[in-house]
């Protein structure tokens, strides 16, 4: 592949791919990647009675995950290999069983090797459960190979 050949979306998609086909913890969890975009993401979790805490709602940590997940592949949809470097979390209101978690990542700015993204986890009515905000700093490497 040369990298000048490859349209965005679909090196996003590919790069979305691999990572999905790497990633246990996220498919462990039930999540999916519904859809992907240059500097976009949109990923879904159901919950499950595995996933309570003792008030019977969603623990906090898995709606954490559902967010961090959607950051990660928002910021690898270039196809350069990109970590966390930071983030932020506001938690809104409870997730419920058999509730179904959307969490959609946006990029909101990139400059050198450092990226801002907003995340918004959502249930299946649309409401707002929690916000994220997460930092990316990008390292060496691609998740799919280029050449060029």
């Amino acid at each position: 592949m040369t990298n000048a050949k490859i349209h965005p979306q679909a090196l996003a998609e590919a790069a979305g791919a691999e990572m999905y086909a790497r990633d246990a913890a996220s498919q462990g969890l039930g999540m999916k990647l519904i859809e992907i975009r240059p500097g976009y993401a949109r990923m879904t979790m159901p919950i499950r009675a595995d996933m309570l805490n003792g008030h019977q709602t969603c623990h906090g940590g898995f709606i954490f995950a559902l967010a961090d997940s959607a950051f990660a592949f928002a910021c690898n949809s270039h196809n350069h290999n990109t970590v966390g470097a930071g983030c932020t979390i506001d938690y809104l209101a409870p997730g419920r069983l058999d509730d179904l978690l959307t969490a959609e990542a946006v990029e909101r700015t990139m400059s050198g090797k450092t990226g801002i993204y907003d995340v918004m986890v959502t249930d299946q009515e649309g409401r707002m459960i929690a916000t994220f905000r997460g930092k990316s700093h990008r390292v060496s490497g691609h998740l799919v190979p280029v050449h060029g």
